[in-house]
């Protein structure tokens, strides 16, 4: 079962290409939230876990630019966040990959709220300088 299902509803931004990245990252998400509680080989956890993390960063660097590109208000605090989940995925990847990590239900849930924090609250604020 996804662990996220995006909508335009509770996820759009009105920016077509913030709205596809939030929609391919779900599907990554997902995939490593099923391997990761079904019992998949660590391996497979880790190509999960890998490509996500590789996804969020070229998407979050897509959204800076494109935040300072049409001079956006808000590109500071939205950076700082961005910055501090990429510190805390970065250092679960260093973790799991050095066998003193795992992603669990709790990993999954952690990436779900701050997703369903940070969209509706740092990424809605964007769509009107952006789109």
């Amino acid at each position: 079962m996804a662990l996220m299902t995006w909508t335009a509803e509770q996820y759009g931004t009105n920016v077509a290409f913030a709205d596809e990245e939030h929609q391919v990252l779900f599907d990554l998400l997902n995939t490593l939230y099923d391997r990761a509680t079904n019992g998949a080989a660590r391996a497979d956890v880790g190509e999960s876990l890998d490509a996500l993390i590789a996804y969020v960063v070229d998407h979050f660097a897509h959204e800076e630019k494109e935040m300072q590109a049409k001079g956006f208000a808000g590109y500071d605090a939205h950076k700082a966040e961005h910055d501090a989940l990429v510190s805390t995925c970065a250092d679960l990847q260093t973790k799991f990959h050095a066998g003193e990590a795992d992603v669990t239900e709790d990993v999954g849930q952690m990436v779900k709220s701050w997703l369903d924090d940070h969209i509706p609250k740092f990424d809605k604020a964007y769509g009107p300088t952006l789109s």
